[in-house]
């Protein structure tokens, strides 16, 4: 954000009301200078056109494919101009720049293991390679060399290869397109199907040492997709955080850590789900809708079903569901799946997020302990190759965390003691009014601000993230919180008032969840209405009454052992990136508002759309 005191003052009013969007500078002018400023572009536009579409002068040591004059362009010139070029192409079926299909056969992962041992100036023209990917870069050497510098996409081996591409006029294939025109309407952005073998090429004043460039040599090039927009460049960068989440596609093309992200994310998501089939757990969805929001202490979304006039909820968590398969005989479950949740959007929370649960019969909350700790050790351990990461968040704090097993536990209520020099009132006194005058005094103690309504278990829950959560940079499990903190887990088996809990937290935020689950319908009741006691008095997260999953539990659940762990929140860990929005493919966005939309490239080609007949849903 930039510093306040650098801004210029607000125009009035009146001033506003008559000036208008420049969409290439993002000035606001008034109406003659805009105009002004339109005239010169067009004029501009016109001649870079001319220049784009004139053919090369005998004289002229530039292959057609230079482009005469783009280079100058703003990007909305190109954007006109490269349609118009591309519709062109459309009119002829031999220029078909949108071509079924190309067939790859070859694996570009294996390309510089397999051909890295040539020598420089070596080729292997009776190895065939297929290869497609898109153009970063163009280089010309004359009218009968252009080198292309591309990227093929990522798959579950890696986030896609750089390779560089060496088309030259006399290998170009006999009989096929001739060379210029293969490469006259190829541009920065295109994606590209390559015919050619490996080699190395033998560049001049090579230095003593030094190899020449493992590169595919081309013998035939065909466009197979067309970028119509210009690619991002020094004179038009592409680094506004806000830009790139709105463009996500282009961020990804262009940005190869945001493509390495989502690419590390996806192997997390895989090594879980493998670690859980190893262990016998049996994947599971459960309904995304619910008539009544439960299974987490969260605000949910509202949404409503036509067909039966009902409002649902958007499920704020799988949590009841998957219990009622352990009452159905399922011993272990889990579920990774979306959540929803209508809270506030920030760098760590993101209004719809992606967990796992999962729930194990017979197992109880200190075997939940262990397993996270087998979990996400290994897990690290198999993405980084070491146990140890460093983490950097939004005020530039580097934090190196250590998640090699056991972690350090922390038992809640005594270390609110400690740091608030207070002795708390006994366990099974926590949820009384009384102990609800004393966490306001505590809090004005300490200083720590909580928004109303000031019940026991939002004072206590940020007591503990002022002074607990804080101290866990490395992996830490806080364990024992008080009962009418957790509605659905079971008490604690020799502490009265605690429940057998524990959060899992990491370089200060919140990863896992879990506990001993409660299996006592009659407890269980009791506790519901204890939440619907607390939705009377504000408490809009609060949990209500779900009289379906009282009636499973009277059928009998088994102790069980309950879990569930943010897989965008630990991703963001394990990526070293402290907002959530870059662990998320196609994060949540406010409405845009823009005044002017630019025409699409249909509109400006003069496209005409084709009759379309609706078929309804069947």
């Amino acid at each position: 954000m930039a510093d306040s005191s650098a801004t210029t003052p607000a125009a009035p009013a009146e001033q506003l009301a008559n000036l208008h969007l420049d969409e290439v500078t993002g000035e606001r002018i008034s109406k003659s200078e805009l105009k002004k400023r339109q005239k010169q572009r067009q004029k501009e536009a016109e001649k870079a056109a001319k220049a784009a579409s004139a053919p090369p002068k005998a004289t002229s040591s530039k292959p057609k494919n230079a482009a005469g004059g783009e280079e100058d362009l703003n990007p909305n010139q190109y954007y006109e101009i490269r349609t118009r070029q591309v519709n062109e192409l459309l009119k002829n079926p031999e220029t078909n720049p949108y071509p079924h299909k190309f067939q790859v056969n070859y694996d570009d992962s294996n390309f510089v293991e397999e051909f890295g041992s040539l020598k420089t100036g070596e080729t292997l023209p009776e190895k065939e390679l297929r290869i497609a990917g898109r153009i970063y870069n163009i280089r010309t050497a004359g009218s009968k060399l252009i080198f292309y510098d591309i990227r093929t996409s990522a798959d579950t081996k890696s986030i896609g290869t750089r390779m560089q591409v060496v088309c030259q006029a006399q290998l170009a294939k006999e009989g096929g397109v001739p060379f210029e025109k293969q490469h006259a309407h190829l541009r920065r952005g295109d994606i590209i199907g390559i015919v050619g073998f490996p080699g190395r090429t033998n560049p001049k004043n090579l230095k003593e040492g030094e190899q020449g460039e493992l590169s595919v040599f081309a013998t035939e090039v065909q466009l197979l997709s067309p970028c119509l927009h210009m690619l991002p460049s020094v004179r038009y960068p592409f680094a506004d955080a806000e830009q790139r989440a709105r463009m996500r596609y282009l961020d990804m093309l262009w940005n190869d850590r945001s493509r390495e992200t989502l690419w590390q994310r996806s192997r997390m998501v895989r090594y879980i789900r493998d670690f859980f089939h190893e262990r016998r757990f049996i994947e599971v969805e459960t309904p995304m809708m619910h008539a009544i929001a439960g299974g987490a202490t969260a605000l949910p979304f509202v949404t409503h079903h036509n067909d039966l006039d009902m409002d649902m909820f958007m499920r704020v968590a799988p949590e009841l569901f998957l219990k009622k398969m352990i009452v159905g005989q399922f011993g272990k479950v889990f579920e990774m799946g979306k959540n929803f949740r209508n809270e506030g959007i920030d760098l760590t929370h993101n209004p719809e997020f992606t967990s796992i649960e999962f729930y194990w019969a017979y197992a109880d909350v200190y075997d939940l302990m262990s397993i996270t700790e087998e979990l996400v050790s290994s897990l690290v351990k198999e993405l980084t190759g070491s146990y140890k990461t460093k983490f950097t968040n939004q005020h530039g704090e580097t934090y190196e965390v250590n998640w090699e097993a056991p972690w350090r536990r922390v038992e809640m209520i005594p270390a609110l003691e400690e740091a608030t020099g207070e002795k708390f009132p006994p366990y099974d006194q926590l949820h009384t009014d009384e102990t609800n005058a004393f966490l306001q005094k505590i809090c004005k103690k300490m200083n720590v601000e909580c928004p109303p309504p000031l019940t026991n278990a939002r004072m206590i829950d940020k007591l503990t993230g002022e002074f607990i959560e804080e101290t866990c940079i490395n992996p830490t499990f806080i364990l024992e919180h008080p009962q009418m903190m957790s509605p659905l887990a079971k008490y604690h088996r020799s502490k009265n008032g605690l429940c057998e809990r524990f959060e899992a937290f990491v370089c200060k935020k919140e990863i896992a969840n879990a506990y001993t689950e409660l299996n006592n319908p009659f407890d269980q009741r009791l506790r519901f209405e204890e939440q619907a006691r607390q939705k009377d008095q504000g408490d809009d997260e609060a949990q209500l009454v779900d009289e379906s999953f009282l009636n499973a539990l009277e059928y009998g659940l088994p102790p069980t052992g309950g879990w569930g762990l943010g897989i965008d929140r630990l991703a963001m860990f394990l990526t070293d990136n402290y907002s959530i929005r870059e662990v998320l493919a196609f994060p949540f966005l406010r409405e845009e508002k823009t005044a002017h939309k630019e025409k699409f490239a249909a509109e400006l080609a003069g496209v005409q759309p084709l009759p379309e007949e609706g078929i309804p849903h069947k």
